[in-house]
């Protein structure tokens, strides 16, 4: 009885339901605000901690919907795409001509 070293090696890794790269974006982003509500309530008081946390919160925010509307690679869309059919298709609808 073996027992398989590399499971689930090829799996995307999954961190609060963001996946690989939107990881990383979303952790320098929550970063970043904490060093800018550092500052900025050092320089503003109360008022640069809130701003601060707004534009942390923000870039977490961003990055999930980054992951959402462009996935997880990068896929250009290309509207005027030929597709050629084989020959053995038979169907009317896939060979009519326009």
């Amino acid at each position: 009885m073996g027992y398989f070293l590399y499971k689930g090696l090829k799996k995307p890794l999954i961190f609060f339901g963001l996946k690989d790269k939107y990881i990383y974006y979303a952790m320098g982003s929550a970063v970043g605000g904490l060093v800018l509500v550092a500052i900025l309530s050092s320089i503003f008081g109360l008022l640069g901690m809130i701003i601060g946390a707004a534009i942390g919160g923000a870039g977490v925010f961003l990055s999930y919907k980054t992951q959402d509307s462009k996935g997880l690679y990068n896929k250009t869309k290309n509207e005027e795409e030929l597709h050629i059919l084989p020959a053995k298709f038979k169907n009317a609808k896939l060979l009519s001509k326009k």
